[in-house]
């Protein structure tokens, strides 16, 4: 690894830990050099990149600050949120369950619109998964590419791309729950006849109201293992 994406990843994770605390300031560009034993140029180009991506303002004179990341970030500072998932908030994965509410809808009414008979065929899948974690998980995601591939929004796609590998592993964890699994068969069996019927409204209808189970769901999960750690 470069010393430059080394130096970078090690700051962020302790933003992401609480080390590095919003309005916290930075060692000086001489300081930072001798700790991380490189030359000055490098620490000056991960500087530059880190405000590029929203996690601190270098300022003339004086030294580097950091920023609150959740109100001064940008979508660089999400890129690197989706790719760091050792020190992801669960509170973060209830906001990305939010965005995906607001989301899914959409792209979900313009594929049942424009190819309902793609969207059926993605769903017969369902009929197929194995009823454990892993095997939901990788069908979901499969099905929330697919429907956003089918939406004539090429946007819808490549926002998803971004969020594989997290979706894949906070799927599992959701779907440990049997209950889970069970009700989102029947999401699916349901969502299936709105296809089927060509009903774009319908569909968006179906998939808020899944979305919105699906994190009171991911909640109740949540608050069960933490009592279950007490």
């Amino acid at each position: 690894m470069k010393a430059t994406d080394r130096i970078e990843k090690i700051f962020i994770q302790k933003v992401l830990k609480g080390e590095l605390p919003p309005q916290s300031l930075l060692s000086s560009e001489r300081e930072l050099a001798l700790d991380f034993e490189v030359g000055r140029p490098v620490i000056r180009e991960v500087m530059q990149r880190l405000e590029r991506d929203g996690w601190l303002t270098i300022r003339s004179g004086k030294r580097a600050v950091v920023n609150d990341y959740w109100e001064q970030g940008n979508l660089m500072t999400l890129n690197h949120l989706l790719t760091d998932e050792e020190h992801i908030q669960e509170e973060f994965i209830v906001y990305l369950m939010e965005l995906r509410k607001n989301l899914a809808p959409a792209y979900t009414k313009d594929a049942v619109n424009h190819k309902a008979l793609t969207v059926a065929s993605l769903l017969s899948e369902s009929e197929n998964i194995a009823d454990e974690p892993q095997s939901f998980a990788e069908y979901d995601w499969h099905l929330q590419k697919g429907l956003a591939a089918a939406s004539p929004n090429p946007i819808y796609l490549l926002m998803l791309n971004s969020f594989q590998q997290l979706y894949i592993k906070t799927a599992v964890h959701y779907f440990q729950d049997g209950q889970s699994r069970q009700a989102t068969r029947k999401y699916y069996r349901d969502l299936m006849e709105t296809a089927m019927a060509k009903d774009g409204n319908w569909a968006e209808i179906l998939v808020k109201k899944e979305m919105e189970d699906s994190i009171k769901r991911w909640k109740q999960q949540l608050t069960t293992k933490k009592k279950g750690e007490d």
